[in-house]
């Protein structure tokens, strides 16, 4: 699990520290980290919204605009709707899914938890979802707050990330792997 300093460091871990302060003195942690991970998924879900988040071209007044629209619709509101349109406007929205990452491992830390990563080629269903949990927590010795990702690049396996250690268990790099193997023989 990263250290505190690693978690706060960088433009990404300063947003993230101050709206989970907000949020812990708010009492509004539960529901903050909900709004994230509803404004993650369509991050993950929607290629129009990951270019607005990514792209330089936009105006900080477009992206806000857009972005009031985009969490209308997700019904997020509140301290989590304010803190995504200053970070509109102060041109920083390209780090939200760190600033999310940094976030969640901060609630995770607050939690008694252990925060992790997994990737996957397709949506986990939440038998899979309960079962790498409970795998995890058998593994780690603790409860862990699981990060859902989709990459259909991965083309099927997992990739499980817990702090700065990797499990990669996906077909793309096991293809990879033969294809090197495959080179080395001929």
């Amino acid at each position: 699990m990263a250290s505190e300093a690693e978690t706060s460091s960088g433009v990404a871990g300063r947003y993230a520290n101050a709206l989970f302060e907000l949020a812990k003195e708010q009492k509004a942690l539960e529901s903050v980290a909900g709004d994230l991970n509803r404004f993650n998924e369509a991050l993950d879900a929607f290629t129009d919204l990951k270019r607005l988040v990514k792209s330089p071209v936009f105006t900080a007044e477009e992206q806000g605009r857009a972005l009031a629209a985009i969490l209308d619709q997700l019904k997020i509101d509140g301290l989590t709707k304010n803190f995504l349109l200053l970070v509109a406007k102060n041109r920083r929205l390209f780090a939200t899914p760190d600033m999310i990452g940094a976030f969640r491992t901060m609630l995770a830390r607050e939690r008694g938890e252990t925060s992790a990563s997994v990737t996957a080629a397709a949506k986990l269903t939440e038998a899979q979802v309960s079962a790498l949990k409970q795998a995890l927590k058998a593994a780690l010795g603790q409860e862990v707050m699981l990060e859902e990702r989709v990459d259909p690049g991965l083309l099927g396996g997992l990739v499980v990330k817990v702090g700065s250690r990797m499990v990669d268990t996906s077909l793309r790099t096991k293809l990879n792997s033969l294809k090197v193997a495959m080179k080395e023989v001929g």
